[in-house]
């Protein structure tokens, strides 16, 4: 099941998951049957405030699904995005767009509100989220001047500066324009000037402390020219490197200290030339998983990197692995797990925008997206770990990097080439198979054998008296429970 839209799909599992646990700080049910009721757009607003949300139409407050009159579904998608898109209803305007749903027959409406750089009113009211409610919290100036501050204080890349719009380059904000108008044909940013579609994204802002109206850092990071980034964010950095037969120093290397747009594409061109690009079929389709992972991890570094840091960001091509670091304002510590993630915002203008054109989908889409290509392209497991450095660790088949491999240096014979070649090409896929635990006939199946014990002899015996695979029961070699482990993951 996959919604009418170009949002990445939830399943229907994760939806009916969703409903079942009930509303919560970001999740909110709206009976809404036949017409988008007012108290939609406070939640958006309330939504757009806080930490973001979901908002689903059809279902009632105890999580009954009632299900959108089908007559009704289309006019209720264009009333809210009028509504939503109407600066004098919703201020700043939010690009939303309501998706279709089919849940056990009934048509269901879900709106995904990401969090805003921005404070948001709804005709002039300030609505906050408070567990379960959406509290209208203009009256209280105490709250408001939290709001405020919470989200000045959370987002370096909101610091309005004294540059003028001269300091940003005019072609890369028209190759934005365009990148936008290619996927959405009246996309609002067709029409506006430069200066206005700065305003929407909330790269112009009003700094009210200094009661000064700039541009922001988020936009000379994204439009800037060169000398512009380096005189606000002189740390600003991304180191690309592929190290594969030179391990003390590298063997190519890129430095690149330029514009967000300029320095993807740099990282996807880096990627691209040292990464070998296999058959991949994802249904009926051939694909580039190696595409879509660069894809993924370059712009989930580069839209919630801590920009504020002078860490260098990193990406690193090695033998087994490539992945990706940069500095973070981490919201817990360890590896995430795809099961338990919750994705934050950290850099809310340059994710829109990335979103906006196409570089990046809804809030935590790339990491589902990374796990699904990194199988299809090497059978192994992404790690995403959370930190003051955020890593993304991806693991590699031998097959990623055999265009600039080590060459053959001495003449053999064909047979006698051929048993080395099968020999690395097993002994390889044990290693990427076993960076998750398996079982002797797990490994075996996996690589075409059905005689366990030759194959031991031959291949797991050798691995593990060169300490390149691990028992994960060593003191009992014999035990039924026994799997085997990649030592150096």
């Amino acid at each position: 099941m996959k919604p009418k839209g170009g949002l990445a799909p939830m399943t229907e599992y994760e939806l009916l998951t969703l409903i079942h646990g009930g509303e919560n700080i970001r999740v909110e049910f709206k009976k809404s049957t036949n017409e988008i009721t007012r108290d939609v757009y406070d939640t958006v607003c309330s939504f757009s405030n806080r930490d973001g949300g979901i908002i689903i139409l059809g279902v009632k407050d105890n999580g009954e699904i009632l299900g959108i009159i089908p007559d009704a579904v289309d006019r209720m998608k264009k009333d809210f995005v009028t509504s939503i898109n109407n600066g004098q209803k919703i201020n700043p305007p939010l690009y939303l767009q309501p998706e279709t749903y089919q849940i056990e027959g009934r048509t269901l409406l879900v709106i995904q509100v990401p969090v805003s750089s921005q404070v948001c009113r709804h005709r002039g009211r300030i609505f906050d989220r408070n567990h379960e409610s959406d509290i209208d919290i203009t009256d209280n100036s105490d709250m408001v001047y939290q709001l405020y501050a919470r989200k000045s204080g959370s987002y370096f890349v909101n610091k309005v500066t004294r540059f003028q719009l001269s300091d940003l380059r005019s072609d890369l904000i028209e190759r934005a324009r365009t990148m936008t108008s290619s996927r959405t044909a009246n996309h609002p940013w067709k029409s506006m000037s430069d200066e206005e579609m700065l305003h929407s994204a909330g790269l112009i802002l009003k700094d009210e402390e200094k009661q000064m109206e700039g541009i922001t850092l988020a936009a000379i990071l994204l439009f800037g020219k060169d000398s512009t980034i380096m005189s606000v964010l002189p740390q600003h950095k991304t180191d690309a490197i592929f190290r594969v037969e030179n391990l003390d120093r590298y063997d190519d290397r890129d430095v690149i200290i330029t514009n967000l747009l300029e320095t993807y594409d740099r990282l996807i061109a880096f990627g691209q030339k040292h990464l070998s690009d296999p058959f991949v079929q994802e249904g009926i389709q051939s694909i580039s998983a190696r595409d879509w992972i660069l894809r993924e991890i370059f712009s989930n570094s580069l839209a919630h990197r801590d920009y504020s840091s002078g860490y260098v960001a990193k990406f690193v091509i090695e033998r087994n692995r490539l992945y990706t670091e940069n500095a973070n304002r981490s919201h817990g510590h360890g590896e995430l797990l795809l099961s338990s993630f919750e994705p934050y915002a950290k850099n809310p203008p340059i994710s829109k925008v990335f979103r906006e054109i196409g570089l990046a989908d809804e809030l935590g889409s790339g990491m589902r997206n990374t796990y699904k290509y990194t199988r299809l392209y090497s059978g192994g497991t992404p790690e995403f770990i959370e930190d003051d450095v955020f890593r993304t660790i991806v693991p590699l088949a031998p097959v990623a990097i055999e265009k600039v491999g080590p060459q053959e240096k001495t003449q053999v014979t064909t047979q006698v080439k051929t048993q080395v070649t099968t020999q690395v090409t097993i002994t390889d896929k044990i290693l990427v198979f076993c960076l998750e635990p398996h079982s002797k006939a797990e490994i075996a199946e996996h690589c075409g054998y059905k005689n366990t014990k030759n194959f031991t002899q031959k291949y797991l015996r050798p691995l593990l008296d060169t300490g390149k695979l691990q028992m994960t029961i060593p003191d009992k070699p014999r035990s039924q429970n026994q799997k085997y482990i990649t030592s150096e993951r």
